[in-house]
Parts: C-alpha cells; structure tokens; sequence
C-alpha cells in the first residue's frame, strides 16, 4: 500500500457536482493498493497514518502531534495510479490490485481505521467515481509512505526484471 498524505486546513470530494465527504483540520490522504496486497500492508499503514507526528504541539514545536493526539480527522480517497509504471509516456496501471478486489480491501481498511480511531472523523470519497478533490493544504506538507512489505516484495515504478536479471540479482 501507498499513501499521499497533506495535512490540510480543510478538505473535499465531490462526484457530479455534489460535495460527497467534507473535513475540517486534519489530513486527505490518498491511497493506492498493489495488486499483491494483504492484511499486513493494511494495518501497517492504518497504524502508521494514526501516529504519524504531522503537527505543532502547545508549545508550536514541529512534528509533535498526531491526527488522533489533535482529535483531527481524515478524509481518504482511493487512487490505483499511485501505482502507476511507464510504457514511454503512457502511464500502465499493472501493478494496482484489479477494481472488484481492491473495492473490498479498501472498504476494510477504512473500516480498519474508523475501528482504530472514531468513525465519525474517517471520511472518504466514492470508491471508482470520478472524484474532484479539493483542498487547503497546511503547510504545505506533503508526505509519501509506503508498506515496508511492498518494499520488500520489490515493487518499484520501473519496469519488472526478466527472470535471467532476477536469478543474475539472487546470486549477489
């Protein structure tokens, strides 16, 4: 899993028109799921996302407080081109989990993160519309993580290796 996360003022999503999801101060992350996913990824970035230090403390120090410590809430959009690779300038989409199955494993991650925070300040857009996200970003920050576990399951924005080129890697 990838996340694009902005600390924001305020933040929106709105499918034909209509404002579906609305945020306060908080965070609009958005949220990419690769095809070969699982359970780990999921409450890794959960977790992650509930403590990350993205704001002031009392006393204005940087980087102290997270989005529960400020009882600030999360609006989630989910975006398979985050996972996105290059066939020259046309960008391919292989490594995103296919609609149907990413549909549901998304569902359970924001239920995942209402379960771990309060379900009132998780709020997210319509899962496969054409959503307009807009937003005051704070900051402006901007941050990227990622699942250790895709990391180590070497999914990159490169194209894959051959097979010759993997076994040539697992001898080093």
């Amino acid at each position: 899993m990838k996340a694009i996360i902005q600390r924001v003022m305020n933040a929106n999503v709105s499918v034909n028109g209509e404002v579906v999801s609305s945020i306060g101060q908080g965070a609009c992350i958005l949220i990419g799921i690769c095809n070969n996913d699982n359970s780990k990824d999921m409450e890794y970035m959960a977790r992650k996302i509930l403590s990350i230090k993205l704001f002031d403390d009392e006393n204005e120090k940087k980087w102290k407080k997270s989005i529960v410590d400020k009882d600030f809430e999360i609006l989630c959009v989910s975006q398979f081109t985050l996972y996105n690779t290059w066939k020259g300038n046309k960008p391919d989409f292989h490594h995103a989990m296919p609609s149907q199955e990413s549909k549901e494993f998304y569902d359970k991650f924001i239920q995942l993160l209402r379960n771990s925070y309060k379900p009132e300040k998780v709020k997210d857009g319509v899962f496969g519309a054409y959503m307009q996200v807009a937003l005051q970003n704070d900051g402006p920050v901007t941050l990227e993580i990622e699942s250790p576990l895709q990391i180590e399951k070497g999914i990159k924005k490169t194209k894959p290796l051959k097979s010759a080129e993997v076994e040539d890697n697992a001898d080093r």
